[in-house]
């Protein structure tokens, strides 16, 4: 199973990802509490990583030092797909090359798989119908800039309800799990 997780451009600091001129970094520091950081918790219990080489390159340059932040983190598998990284000092590092490696590896009868940030990952997973829940953490601001979730080449697809928590700053977190195809009718019929 493929559970989509996190934000999408630098919300840990100002330096983190400055990619694209990126000038909002520590965006979701403002909004922490004490109800949203228990579901954090609960998203970053140890469960294998599927991340982009952005994301991943980010992460392993942070959370090897850093690891009681996220307990765990350094001990599950990162799977990393990456075109031009095969190597890395992170231990229980792989490297994927294609979709059909994620397939194979969704397929497989290893531990689920957990995304966090990675959102060209994210965007060609859900191109390719691989994605199996959903948890989008609504924050309420706009930046009107910074990397996206969803572009053309989504697939349609149907997701139901399966959790969801209103933090006291304002955060929505929910969680969606995969529910077949998009349903159509006509309102008031």
């Amino acid at each position: 199973m493929i559970t989509i997780d996190g934000v999408m451009q630098a919300p840990g600091g100002p330096e983190e990802d400055t990619t694209t001129g990126f000038q909002y970094g520590g965006w979701v520091a403002p909004y922490g509490d004490e109800v949203g950081g228990k579901v954090f918790e609960k998203l970053m219990k140890p469960k294998d990583l599927l991340l982009g080489r952005k994301t991943f390159e980010i992460f392993a340059g942070y959370w090897p030092e850093h690891a009681n932040g996220w307990p765990g983190i350094n001990d599950v598998t990162k799977y990393v797909l990456s075109n031009t990284l095969n190597k890395s000092d992170w231990q229980n590092s792989v490297f994927l090359k294609s979709v059909g490696d994620i397939e194979k590896l969704k397929n497989s009868t290893g531990s689920d798989l957990q995304v966090w940030g990675s959102s060209q990952l994210i965007q060609l997973l859900l191109k390719n119908d691989l994605v199996d829940e959903l948890w989008l953490i609504i924050y309420p601001l706009t930046l009107g800039q910074g990397k996206k979730l969803f572009v053309d080449g989504a697939i349609p697809a149907a997701f139901t309800l399966t959790e969801s928590t209103v933090t006291p700053n304002g955060v929505i977190i929910c969680s969606y799990k995969r529910d077949g195809e998009v349903k159509t009718g006509t309102v008031g019929a």
